[in-house]
């Protein structure tokens, strides 16, 4: 699919669960709010809070998320998740946090970002469904999609596969469809998976983390591409963002490069003056790249192969950071024996340069049953 002028891109707040204010989560979510508004309005489309936002879901704890997101210029997107179906309503998180019904369609940067709530239809707990109703919206929108050639972005509490007894028919119905990422939350880990069509992104809980400190995630979809960096909350910006071609991890049947005429873009996020960013590719010098109304790009001629992309930038102050990509060109077919699952069945395992431990430390793993 040709790339839009400039990628999808958004930023993910993990798992809450907000109890009481001063406490750890809480103070970590008015830092995040302040890092991004100080840092990255105008320069990300939205954030995303992937549900559990409130421990218990009781009106005080909604009102301290509120309270914090109320300083936030840059637009928010928020779900359901099953600690904030606690009572057994979302009166609160609607009434208090003031979050959209859902499902909700937004067109953003030419994708189609749906969001879903997958608790309401439950009877609590981790009783995950998308019900009928949902079910055809959803349907409708990535058949409406389809014939429009928009890409999809998916936001939802947990992996497809959760789904209890809808998880078949949802699996189904992202086999073929204009899905190319599912942004999530629910793991309390950060966990990348790729089943050939579609990109599964969890990230870490803020509130209640066992694997590493606490951060955001940042995303785009570029194209077909996706990618995708973790920020631990103390880093500093800028941060780079290759947006485009998609690192061999995260490549699917529709993002694969083949030989021939291609463009690397990337992303410096953060950064108010640039003086200059370069790409290098494999061992040969370093290349300037063109900044083209915020995407930064590089034009070249791709071989069938290994390759390792490197995109430095560089702040008029001094600051910089950079970011690398493996790619595999030509590597198509190596897609075509995968099924879709709709679960980390397909997990691309540890990435310890991306802040993917691979070690499934949350409550629906290895991980403490909080």
């Amino acid at each position: 699919m040709p790339h839009t002028p400039t990628p999808l891109v958004w930023l993910h707040v993990g798992d809450l669960h907000i109890t009481e204010p001063g406490l750890d989560n809480h103070r970590a979510l008015q830092q995040l709010v302040s890092d991004i508004d100080d840092c990255l309005s105008g320069q990300v489309d939205f954030v995303f809070l992937p549900g559990d936002n409130a421990d218990q879901g009781t009106p005080a704890q909604f009102r301290l998320v509120r309270e914090a997101l109320d300083r936030l210029r840059v637009p928010v997107r928020i779900i359901p998740g099953d600690h904030d179906f606690e009572p057994g309503a979302l009166d609160a998180y609607h009434a208090v946090l003031g979050a959209e019904t859902l499902p909700a369609a937004h067109l953003v940067a030419g994708t189609l970002c749906l969001f879903l709530d997958i608790v309401s239809a439950g009877r609590g707990g981790p009783d995950f469904r998308i019900g009928d109703t949902q079910f055809a919206w959803l349907e409708r929108q990535l058949r409406e999609a389809d014939r429009a050639g928009q890409p999809v972005a998916l936001f939802m509490h947990s992996y497809p596969a959760d789904l209890g007894p809808d998880a078949d028919r949802m699996i189904a119905l992202l086999a073929d469809s204009p899905v190319r990422v599912i942004d999530m939350g629910h793991t309390h880990y950060n966990e990348l998976a790729n089943d050939g069509r579609v990109i599964y992104a969890a990230t870490r809980s803020t509130g209640q983390i066992e694997e590493g400190e606490a951060g955001v995630s940042l995303m785009a979809l570029d194209g077909d591409a996706v990618s995708w960096r973790f920020k631990p909350l103390d880093r500093a910006w800028p941060l780079v963002m290759i947006t485009a071609p998609a690192d061999r991890r995260l490549a699917t049947a529709r993002s694969a490069v083949a030989p021939g005429p291609a463009t690397i873009r990337a992303r410096v996020l953060g950064a108010s003056a640039i003086a200059g960013v370069t790409c290098r590719i494999d061992d040969a010098p370093a290349a300037p790249m063109r900044d083209q109304a915020g995407v930064w790009t590089l034009d070249w001629t791709a071989s069938a192969g290994a390759h390792r992309i490197v995109v430095q930038a560089t702040t008029d102050s001094g600051d910089g950071d950079s970011d690398a990509i493996e790619l595999v060109v030509g590597a198509s077919a190596a897609f075509s024996a995968l099924s879709s699952s709709g679960s980390d069945a397909h997990s691309i395992g540890a990435w310890p340069e991306r802040h993917v431990l691979g070690t499934q430390l949350g409550p629906n793993r290895n991980g403490r049953k909080w």
